[in-house]
């Protein structure tokens, strides 16, 4: 044992030589750096010595056990894990009661709801028996004649066959015709009569034709030979819809409990308004009678619930109960209580703050185990990084930790100063390099970027180029045959022995020839630049002529036109003929778009400054691609021989020329709209003197 320490101080004491060696060669003067080639700049060296003197050795050895690296990763581990352990148990614990506690009081306020709607289901049970009885033929006769064997015959086979408790019929004096009661310890059913019924509520009500809210039938509790009954009374009318009696289905309360207890798994409790208890699931005699009544100061009001504890002796048990209004056809009848046992609460609390304390101090202990196995784990490796830093001061390391401590981080942190001292004239050439690259970089893309756009600046030149060249080639050869078939046409119409029909005709191919003219000449205006020949007119009766003149082909195309032009003139100054072309232009264009027939709309709408035509129609839209290219001379996606790619060309041109402007929405499948803007008023021209 003793070598193994002696080996391990040895290494020790070379590798800390080697430390301030390395360390030694940041401290030479700059003049000696320079003459060797190296920069002037002096790092900031650090290197733990140990003092002189057996006295100062002994002190800073205990001091360094004390303060050194492993007892500043445990001791705060160790404190901090025991605090968080404490403070968890503490938690989870006051967590688990909360819950435990918050379940039982959402199960017992369940079982008070459950027993409340099973109170609720009786009465609406009562009140089909009563329908059944009251309707029955025979009943309101045997009624207004106080016929009680009548009665008998006819409601004891319904009450056996509705298991009903009780049935009592009440002439209008208030005494009792007839009443069939079940004995609820020999489950027969015996005949009473001559009880005076004049007294209760529920009968006053019927008696008096009192209608409430929800109708003319009461509920209550009476107090009969077997115990008190929840009845529900209704009045029983005869043929000429008047009250002759009082009939009321009644269910013993006992029973009634009994049922309750066993939908809601809990105790239940009913007292009378007064607070007193009027059945319960407990024996209610001797002093149980005291510990479930209340005074008329707690009794709850509509909306409130009352907990009370309850100790009963004879089970050696704790109950919590809840009480709360019971309510019956809107009406307060006393208070509904249920009761569950809270003895297993505190148990259950008991039982889980034991558990999870148990559970956290071993969880603590196991932590505090395997945080000293991590920091042997983490000390270690350091001590070893910090021998082996200097091999690693001539990697790429560019740290300056800017630390001053006496344990062995310290120790590595001088290590990565001198690193960084090595590294830091290769960082800075590294970070001019970068920097020119990026100043390079940018300036390449500046100048692609102007390079981009002066090439689509020369391709639009060459389109522009070539149709006007195309144009001026063929526009001598287009306007001849057109002339000639002008003239032809005029001179034949002169004749006077021309038919009117043909003479018709031929003013038709007159007028169209001449109009092919104007188009030529038009076509030949925009590649020359010229400006149109402007006049003051109403807008809407051109737009109704571009309408007129693709009426025909619309309409062989199976397209629907809806114009919606104002009656009142929209005046602006344009060439009409220019802007009837570049309408009849749209339309077609939109007509051949529905292959299979559909709708167009020709819109046009004014505000105080523009005019606005929208031709829109419902075809099969303008890829998303092709949008930006439409107004390019001879770009079509029309088949060969369908067209040339001028008109949205020409058509831009001579919107162009009026100081206007076409714009174009576009959805695939659903169709296109174009707006055409004109101004309703030219600016006047600049003179030149």
């Amino acid at each position: 044992m003793g070598s193994k320490e002696n080996r391990s101080s040895g290494n020790g004491a070379r590798r800390s030589g080697a430390l301030r060696s390395a360390l030694l060669e940041t401290k030479r003067t700059p003049a000696r750096r320079k003459s060797e080639g190296q920069t002037a700049t002096q790092p900031i060296s650090r290197i733990r010595k140990a003092p002189r003197g057996g006295l100062a050795r002994f002190s800073h050895a205990v001091l360094g056990r004390v303060y050194g690296l492993k007892a500043r990763l445990i001791i705060p581990y160790v404190l901090l894990t025991l605090a968080t352990a404490m403070v968890g148990t503490f938690i989870v614990t006051r967590l688990v009661a909360s819950s435990v506690s918050e379940r039982f009081y959402n199960q017992i306020y369940e079982a008070g709801r459950v027993a409340s709607d099973g109170i609720v289901r009786q009465e609406e049970v009562h009140l089909a028996n009563l329908r059944l009885m009251a309707f029955t033929q025979g009943v309101a006769e045997a009624v207004a004649g106080r016929e009680a064997d009548t009665l008998q015959e006819i409601l004891w086979p319904l009450a056996l066959n509705n298991d009903v408790d009780a049935v009592t019929v009440v002439g209008l004096d208030g005494v009792e015709i007839l009443t069939l009661a079940r004995d609820p310890l020999t489950n027969r059913y015996g005949v009473f009569k001559g009880t005076d019924y004049g007294d209760q509520e529920i009968v006053q009500r019927v008696l008096a034709r009192e209608i409430d809210e929800i109708g003319d039938k009461f509920a209550g509790v009476l107090h009969t030979r077997f115990g008190p009954y929840l009845y529900t009374s209704a009045p029983v009318r005869d043929s000429q819809n008047q009250v002759v009696g009082v009939l009321m289905v009644g269910t013993s309360l006992e029973g009634l409990i009994t049922e309750l207890k066993s939908q809601s798994l809990a105790d239940i409790v009913i007292l009378d308004q007064e607070g007193r208890p009027l059945a319960s699931s407990f024996v209610t005699e001797g002093s149980l009678v005291e510990y479930l009544s209340l005074a008329p100061e707690e009794i709850p009001s509509l909306g409130q619930t009352v907990l009370r504890d309850l100790r009963l002796e004879e089970r050696d048990r704790e109950y919590m109960i809840a009480y709360a209004p019971l309510i019956v056809r809107q009406q307060p009848m006393g208070v509904l209580g249920a009761a569950l046992p809270s003895d297993y609460v505190v148990s259950a609390e008991a039982t889980s703050r034991n558990t999870f304390s148990l559970v956290f101090s071993l969880a603590t202990l196991a932590v505090i185990i395997v945080g000293y196995v991590i920091s042997q784990s983490i000390a270690k490796p350091l001590l070893k990084l910090r021998d082996i830093s200097l091999a690693v001061a001539e990697g790429d390391l560019n740290q300056r930790t800017g630390m001053d401590r006496s344990d062995e981080i310290g120790d590595l942190a001088a290590v990565f100063d001198l690193m960084t001292f090595r590294l830091r004239r290769r960082t800075a050439q590294a970070a001019r390099l970068y920097q020119e690259t990026l100043q390079r970089n940018k300036e390449l893309a500046e100048i692609n970027a102007r390079l981009q756009s002066t090439q689509q600046q020369l391709i639009q030149s060459e389109k522009l180029a070539a149709v006007g060249q195309l144009t001026a080639g063929i526009v001598h050869d287009v306007k001849n045959p057109l002339a000639v078939i002008k003239g032809l046409a005029e001179e034949l119409s002169e004749d006077g022995a021309v038919n009117p029909e043909v003479a018709e005709q031929l003013k038709t191919i007159r007028d169209n020839a001449a109009r092919a003219a104007r188009i030529v000449t038009d076509l030949l205006k925009f590649a020359r630049q010229s400006n149109p020949a402007m006049r003051h007119q109403d807008l809407g009766e051109t737009v109704r002529t571009a309408v007129r003149l693709t009426d025909f082909l619309a309409r062989k195309n199976s397209v629907r036109v809806d114009s919606q032009v104002p009656d009142s003139p929209v005046e602006a100054t344009f060439d009409a003929t220019q802007i009837e072309q570049v309408l009849v232009n749209l339309i077609q264009n939109a007509i051949q778009a529905m292959p299979d027939g559909g709708e167009l709309r020709v819109r046009l709408n004014a505000d105080q400054e523009w005019a606005r035509i929208d031709v829109i129609d419902t075809g099969v839209g303008i890829p998303e691609k092709n949008l930006r290219r439409i107004f390019d001379p001879f770009f079509t996606t029309k088949p060969p021989g369908e067209g040339t790619g001028l008109g949205l060309s020409v058509s831009y041109g001579i919107v162009s020329d009026h100081r206007g402007r076409i714009d174009v929405k576009s959805k695939v499948g659903q169709g296109t709209t174009f707006s055409v803007f004109l101004p309703l008023r030219q600016p006047e021209p600049v003179r030149e003197f």
